[in-house]
């Protein structure tokens, strides 16, 4: 590939995603870190991204809603509720819960009440929601905003989680296969495994759109769930293949 379409690809995926580690974008274009790197100098001299610690951000306004928080939100808005509703009730009252920065991580978080003693999160929407509250201890971590989500990211973010334990962690993810489980962005995987490693029960929340599928980052092997929660739209020999491998799933909005 020449430098000058690798370099359009890239411009145009960071159009798309706003902001991107460097590892992401090696791992989309194919090249090399040195390369990578050369790319973003020659982009950035263009006026056309601004590179970061450890990655790049875009200076053009975004032409997709994929990463925006908002237009997730409608998106399985029905199917999410009921999931954020089960995923709620999983939570033993008093008990410390991390959050991370799904959409359906929200509609748990909403559902959850004053239930939970402590909240940890990197989700601004989260926090918001339990900012006000006098029964809840909220805990937000560190890190870079990634616009237009909410989402606290990068080293500080991750050294949170790390350093947190919790009784329950509540995630979502882009895909589940048999395999595993899958996320598509760079930014996020590091914190996510903080968060499961850091958690004595894992409890994931995937609407049916998210079955059968991978993404370019494995977040997770099956070993490290405890619970997938998801609704009557999930593929069921799946499930079943899930179930087999001694994961509780849950069914919401039966």
């Amino acid at each position: 590939m020449q430098p000058e379409e690798r370099q359009a690809r890239i411009e145009a995926y960071l159009l798309k995603a706003e902001f991107a580690s460097l590892e992401e974008l090696v791992h989309f274009s194919g090249a090399s870190i040195s390369t990578v790197r050369r790319d973003l100098l020659v982009l950035e001299g263009g006026q056309r991204i601004r590179r970061t610690h450890g990655g790049a951000r875009s200076l053009q306004p975004p032409k997709t809603d994929e990463f925006v928080f908002s237009a997730r939100d409608t998106r399985q808005a029905v199917q999410k509720e009921a999931i954020g509703t089960a995923c709620a009730a999983l939570v033993g009252p008093g008990q410390t819960v991390t959050l991370d920065s799904g959409t359906t991580c929200f509609q748990a978080a909403r559902q959850l009440g004053e239930r939970a003693g402590q909240v940890v999160t990197n989700s601004l929407p989260v926090a918001n929601l339990f900012s006000s509250s006098s029964r809840v201890e909220l805990h937000l971590s560190g890190g870079v905003l990634y616009p237009r989500l909410g989402t606290l990211v990068g080293p500080q973010a991750t050294e949170t989680f790390s350093r947190t334990h919790a009784d329950v962690a509540i995630l979502s993810a882009s895909g589940i296969a048999e395999d595993g489980i899958y996320s598509s962005h760079a930014l996020i995987v590091d914190i996510q495994r903080a968060m499961i490693a850091g958690a004595d029960r894992v409890i994931f929340g995937l609407d049916h759109t998210k079955f059968g599928r991978r993404s370019l980052f494995p977040l997770s092997d099956l070993t490290d769930v405890d619970v997938i929660v998801t609704d009557p739209g999930a593929p069921a020999d799946l499930l079943a293949a899930l179930r087999a491998r001694g994961l509780e799933v849950v069914v919401a909005g039966k």
